[in-house]
C-alpha cells in the first residue's frame, strides 16, 4: 500500500473511533482534513469514492445501490435535505443516507475539507449546498 492509503485509512479509523452517534460528518471531515485530505468525491449509483490528499490521490470502489442499468431519478432537492436531516440527526446509516440521496436524484458529490462544504449534484446540472461546522478532533 502507499502512504496515501495508509494515512486515509488511520484518519477514517481514528474518525470512526471517536465520532459522535449524532452529527458525526463534521468529525470525520475535520478528521480527514487535518490528515490532509483536500477533497472527496462520490458517484453514484456506483458508491465509488475518489479522495484528493497531501500523499496522493486513492480510490475507494463501493457496493453500488444499482445493480443493472436503471433510470436516474429526478432531483428533488426538499428530499435532497430531508436525507441530510435524519443523516445528521443520527436516525439513518450512511448506506441509508446514499439509498436515500440517489432517490433524490443526486448523482455525485463533491466534499471541500478546506471550505467546510459539500456539493450535490443532479444529471442536469442541479445542484444543493450545505456548509457543515468546523469541530475540533480529540
Amino acid at each position: 500500500m502507499s502512504k496515501a492509503i495508509d494515512n486515509l485509512q488511520a484518519a477514517m479509523k481514528k474518525a470512526m473511533a471517536n465520532r459522535p452517534a449524532v452529527g458525526g460528518f463534521p468529525y470525520l471531515a475535520e478528521t480527514l482534513r487535518a490528515a490532509g485530505v483536500k477533497t472527496n468525491e462520490w458517484t453514484l449509483p456506483s458508491c465509488q469514492s475518489l479522495y484528493i490528499t497531501d500523499l496522493g490521490p486513492v480510490v475507494v470502489p463501493g457496493l453500488p445501490l444499482e445493480t443493472g442499468i436503471a433510470d436516474v431519478p429526478v432531483f428533488n432537492q426538499l428530499a435532497v435535505i430531508h436525507a441530510l436531516r435524519e443523516d445528521q440527526t443520527g436516525r439513518t446509516s450512511f448506506p441509508k443516507f446514499l439509498a436515500a440521496i440517489w432517490q433524490a436524484g443526486i448523482v455525485r458529490y463533491s466534499v471541500d475539507f478546506t471550505a467546510r462544504q459539500v456539493t450535490y449534484f443532479g444529471c442536469h446540472g442541479e445542484s444543493y449546498v450545505e456548509a457543515y461546522p468546523d469541530v475540533a478532533v480529540r
